[in-house]
């Protein structure tokens, strides 16, 4: 059992409280837990393609010997009861760019380099629009993150939580017990980026590195290969309303 969770806190009673059903729903297994490194921070970043998926992976890093930490909205700190526990999980509040109540993601992880905490970070920012679940282009939060911070980028991919919970779906409950395998990569390295501007050059740069490893993962994982072009909302979005206005 790792340090973190071998403390007493208030995950003791959380896992005591949620684990149970969770694993009447969901049959979990974890490849390569070794690579979850067992102190020191860092910044563990999944795919994304259901609303289950949090849970996944807060399991997943419990039972690997971390404490799961995410960003979450500065709002949802201020809700009475749920802020506090918030709070008290040692989830990371964060504002939107220029909110004078709070830090944005940049900043407020500036507290995981000091306390050697971990963070769950979806590199995609939203669920996957790919049709086929695979991961799509990223945004450039994670990797900034990292860069500026020098923390490493665990990447990691999970697959069959969509039989669990569909991309905006509902919840299946049964039949109970069913599969959702999780994977763990190595660090990233992202040495090429050192000393250069994080500008919008080289966090796209740097963030397409992250996806290429979680999608290498996600192969792994589905015995498949992923499209060679990988989904841009953006693109999808324009040639569609290309389409419309012809």
């Amino acid at each position: 059992m790792g340090a973190e969770r071998s403390k007493p806190s208030i995950y003791w009673l959380l896992s005591a409280i949620a684990v149970p059903p969770f694993s009447a729903l969901v049959k979990l297994r974890i490849r390569h837990g070794e690579r979850l490194p067992q102190e020191g921070a860092f910044i563990l970043s999944p795919n994304h393609d259901s609303e289950f998926d949090p849970l996944i992976m807060g399991v997943a890093v419990w039972r690997l010997g971390r404490q799961p930490r995410f960003m979450a909205k500065g709002s949802l700190f201020r809700i009475p009861v749920v802020g506090w526990l918030l709070t008290k999980a040692g989830q990371i509040p964060v504002e939107r760019e220029g909110s004078a109540r709070g830090n944005d993601p940049v900043t407020a992880a500036a507290q995981l380099a000091e306390r050697g905490q971990g963070v769950i970070v979806y590199p995609e920012g939203s669920l996957t629009r790919d049709p086929a679940l695979w991961p799509m282009r990223g945004r450039t939060g994670a990797v900034r993150i990292a860069l500026t911070h020098g923390l490493p980028i665990i990447p990691a991919a999970h697959w069959g939580t969509q039989a669990v919970m569909p991309r905006y779906g509902k919840l299946s409950l049964l039949p109970l017990r069913k599969r959702v395998d999780v994977t763990i990569g190595e660090p990233v390295d992202l040495s090429a980026f050192a000393g250069r501007p994080l500008d919008s050059k080289t966090l796209n740069e740097a963030t397409e590195v992250v996806m290429q490893a979680i999608t290498a993962l996600c192969e792994e994982l589905r015995g498949a290969k992923a499209p060679a072009e990988r989904w841009d909302p953006t693109k999808h979005q324009q040639k569609e309303t290309g389409r419309f206005e012809s």
